[in-house]
């Protein structure tokens, strides 16, 4: 079926924007629900406020380090997340 590798690769480029774009969601509606700014929430997961703002973007793939320094200030668990279902 994905015999054309630019084909395949076009698929797996598409289906990882819409990854991140959903995880950058999550994180998004969570940081709104705890009444933290992006400044805060890079500060205490010592990274950059707009670092934060990119990955809740969808424009930038944390490190699971960062997901998980996420989910402890947020107080989620990380597998809410990164919920791929």
């Amino acid at each position: 079926m994905f015999s054309d590798p630019l084909h395949f690769s076009f698929v797996s480029a598409r289906a990882s924007k819409k990854l991140l774009k959903d995880l950058g969601q999550r994180i998004r509606s969570a940081r709104i629900a705890q009444n933290i700014s992006q400044a805060q929430l890079g500060f205490e997961c010592g990274v950059h406020g707009e670092y934060i703002g990119r990955i809740e973007r969808g424009l930038q793939s944390p490190t699971i380090t960062t997901l998980y320094a996420i989910s402890k200030v947020l107080d989620v668990k990380l597998r809410d997340l990164i919920d791929l279902d």
